[in-house]
């Protein structure tokens, strides 16, 4: 009998496979399809402090293994997040969550996890610090190590919950900004987010998205966020949130050897919506095909 339990950041979870932020919604639309209570935990849409209504169209692309998107945090806020999502998701989700909270200054990061704080059933934050600083000259806080230092202590400032700063790998060294994240007092990092990308329109002669660039996702860029999973592990103590390109239980396996404790699933929910469900049924058959009895020990294993 394999145990597929992890414990991330002090909670024990069943599986580590968690629906990435952006491509489960605030996870009850799926449940029209399946029991989501088979997840570890699920990361929800990304939540601003005001409402957004995200970038022009078209703002999605396909593209060789995998896909472009630059759908612009596309969000009602927090306090409607609060109101109206959140009760929708406790109807059919009986686990605790992952809020995943972004920001265009770092009051408003403050902000939002200061009121998303208030919700008992949240069990993390994931921090997104790839979007621009637009009160620092535009500059991402996530590509800068003494932004990612800042933001990451001021949130800390005002929860007492378990903070994971999800990293861009558009920057030179990601391991000098887990590493700044770290010593601001973060709890674990996730990581990779989408790697910027564009595809040009022939017809037209001009970028096929509307907002010009977009994130890369999928299969495509798995080998950057394994390789960079693998040097983060190296480079800090705390828990790592792998992601980038999984779809199937062998890539969580992967990216677990290369150092992970968990593993979100982003693209591929949205080529199949049932990905992270027949990701976690088939993950004690691919455990016992490698020898693998207890997940944690595997933990960084491939170092």
């Amino acid at each position: 009998m394999v145990n597929t339990k992890i414990n991330l950041c002090g909670t024990e979870i069943d599986n580590p496979v968690i629906p990435a932020s952006g491509t489960f919604g605030f996870g009850y639309e799926f449940a029209a399809l399946y029991d989501i209570n088979v997840l570890g935990t699920l990361s929800f849409k990304g939540t601003t402090l005001n409402p957004r209504f995200g970038n022009p169209t078209p703002r999605i692309a396909e593209c060789p293994s995998g896909m472009l998107n630059a759908v612009g945090l596309q969000n009602p806020g927090v306090d409607k997040v609060i109101s109206t999502e959140l009760p929708k998701l406790f109807k059919v989700f009986d686990k605790p969550v992952m809020a995943n909270v972004s920001g265009f200054s770092l009051e408003e990061y403050v902000e939002t996890v200061r009121r998303l704080d208030t919700v008992e059933r949240i069990g993390w934050f994931e921090v997104n610090i790839s979007c621009p600083n637009v009160h620092g000259g535009g500059m991402s806080f996530g590509t800068s190590p003494e932004m990612a230092e800042r933001v990451t202590r001021a949130v800390r400032d005002v929860t007492k919950k378990p903070i994971i700063i999800k990293l861009s790998p558009n920057v030179t060294d990601i391991t000098a900004i887990a590493k700044a994240c770290e010593a601001g007092g973060a709890d674990g990092v996730s990581l990779i987010n989408t790697l910027l990308g564009m595809k040009i329109d022939l017809k037209k002669r001009k970028p096929l998205l509307a907002n010009k660039t977009g994130g890369h996702s999928g299969p495509a860029i798995k080998p950057v966020a394994v390789r960079m999973v693998y040097q983060v592990y190296d480079a800090v103590k705390i828990p790592i949130v792998g992601m980038g390109g999984i779809a199937s239980a062998e890539d969580v396996l992967e990216f677990m050897l290369a150092g992970a404790t968990a593993v979100e699933v982003g693209a591929e929910n949205l080529v199949n919506p049932y990905a992270c469900r027949d990701i976690i049924a088939a993950l004690p058959e691919a455990m016992e095909k490698y020898g693998i009895k207890n997940l944690t020990e595997i933990i960084g294993g491939a170092h």
